[in-house]
């Protein structure tokens, strides 16, 4: 089974496939908003909407436990997600489509992993899934890497802070892709992300920054996203042999 994770605008996937069941799966973390489970180009899928139906949890609150260990629950092994984010290059624009390589991580009260009670130190050199982002890359018009760069939300970033993003080597910036993503791997899914570009960051964009050109851009841009998740559903397959599904291997101190 693959397993979507839609963000801002994508909550219309379900539209695209057949025979669909929806599931609210319980977790030892809570219950998860409810998974729609359907057949997309004949293969299985899974789409979660990380907010919750109605966009009802913002950044910060949202339950990344309980929608990775449902995913994990349910049988699925990869993990597209599509994430919102400001960009911190002006060559890299409103609409754009990017698959990010890397991440820096500045969240900061979010519980970030699955492994509270035991020793397990997750090997995340290649955050993201390279077969996925292979596929994903391959199935459209895409820009092939980036860093990622998450805050806390759910205020947008300081001036000063996008600079030292800048400085740092960001190259986008956003709310919601840490710790779905180290989550992910420490349950050995393959994980990867397809961010669109809704606006230029503080200070590099030259007006006050709005939600409301976040869901502008979605909404135009919506159907090139779905279409690009569908090519990339198209022509991958099922399962795999992936370092990921190993990720537990070494890391546990036993």
């Amino acid at each position: 089974m693959i397993g979507i994770i839609g963000g801002t605008g994508v909550y219309e996937i379900t539209e695209h496939g057949n025979d669909v069941e929806k599931k609210v799966i319980k977790t030892p973390y809570g219950n998860s908003p409810e998974i729609s489970l359907f057949k997309l180009q004949d293969k299985d899928v899974a789409f979660i909407p990380r907010h919750a139906t109605g966009h009802d949890y913002p950044p910060h609150m949202i339950n990344y436990q309980a929608n990775v260990w449902a995913l994990k629950k349910i049988g699925v092994k990869q993990v597209i997600a599509t994430n919102a984010v400001g960009s911190l290059k002006e060559s890299i624009g409103p609409g754009d489509f990017v698959i990010p390589h890397d991440f820096i991580d500045f969240t900061k009260i979010r519980p970030s992993t699955f492994y509270d009670n035991r020793t397990v130190h997750i090997d995340v050199t290649s955050p993201y899934c390279e077969n996925l982002r292979n596929h994903l890359i391959s199935a459209g018009e895409v820009v092939d890497q980036g860093i990622y760069v998450c805050t806390e939300g759910p205020r947008f970033e300081t001036a000063a802070e996008i600079k030292m993003f800048q400085i740092l080597g960001g190259t986008l910036v956003g709310m919601t892709g840490i710790p779905e993503a180290t989550l992910a791997r420490e349950v050995e899914m393959c994980y990867a992300s397809v961010c669109m570009v809704s606006n230029y960051a503080a200070s590099i964009s030259p007006d006050k920054l709005t939600i409301a050109e976040v869901f502008d851009i979605m909404e135009k841009r919506k159907h090139e996203l779905v279409q690009l998740i569908e090519e990339t559903i198209t022509n991958m397959p099922y399962d795999g042999d992936c370092p990921c599904q190993n990720a537990l291997d070494g890391a546990e101190v036993i």
